[in-house]
């Protein structure tokens, strides 16, 4: 069932980003941050964690995941850390998934080759 749960959540999360692209004006850009800002919001008050704890996989790999995940790495921070701690938690906390990011992407583009648009 913890499949079923991230797939069905994770998809709701993805068509919900999509018909904002498709019906509104914004860019795919603001979309995105909108996302990430969402995630941190939720996480501050205190209601994105159950959604992560019943949805697995299909609530922290979208983008408002990722924004929870900078939530938590900079409350951790500062707790450790004090103010120095707002500058670097979100960078502690996702360090291995943008690392991963940039890896995987270089990567991609060594083995695919590249169209370029006119």
């Amino acid at each position: 069932m913890e499949y079923v749960n991230a797939f069905w959540v994770g998809g709701l999360i993805c068509a919900l980003a999509q018909i904002l692209m498709e019906k509104t004006k914004m860019q795919p850009g603001r979309i995105m941050v909108t996302l990430v800002c969402l995630g941190a919001v939720l996480g501050a008050v205190g209601v994105y964690q159950p959604f992560v704890d019943f949805a697995g996989a299909g609530a922290t790999v979208p983008l408002m995941g990722f924004g929870n995940l900078l939530f938590k790495g900079v409350k951790e921070a500062i707790e450790t850390d004090g103010f120095i701690g707002i500058f670097m938690g979100g960078f502690s906390s996702s360090a291995v998934g943008i690392s991963a990011a940039l890896v995987f992407g270089y990567l991609a583009s060594l083995i695919f080759e590249p169209k370029m648009r006119k």
